[in-house]
This record gives structure tokens, sequence and C-alpha cells, in this order.
């Protein structure tokens, strides 16, 4: 059986968490940024969690997590 490689567009997007969860960045950041509000930008700079429903996807796609 052939090791499988690790995606690493995957790899650059997520991190995992010391407690083994998978850290994500939420998306809507880039551009256009004038016409969203302050507090929603600044709610868009925390990380968040991947959801428990993906978590077994992105382990596949991340083969060290």
């Amino acid at each position: 059986m052939p090791k499988i490689k690790t995606l690493k567009g995957a790899a650059k997007r997520f991190k995992v968490t010391g407690t083994g969860k998978i850290r994500r960045y939420k998306a809507s950041k880039s551009h256009l940024l004038t016409g969203k509000s302050r507090k929603r930008k600044r709610n868009l700079r925390q990380p968040g969690l991947v959801s428990k429903a993906d978590t077994a996807r992105m382990e596949r796609l991340i083969p060290y997590l």
C-alpha cells in the first residue's frame, strides 16, 4: 500500500490545536471590505474550528493530523 500524499492546499489552510481539534480561518476577508460592518470584519479575524461532521474529511486530506 503506498503512502498517502498530503494535500498541500489543505495543509496551508488548517492547523491542529493542542487538544487535537482542527482550526481554520474564515472566508470573506480578502476584498469588498468597505460594504462589511466593523463588527463583521472584526469577527472574521478570529479563527474558527472545523465542524465535527467535516473533521473526518479533513483528516483524509491531511494524513498526519
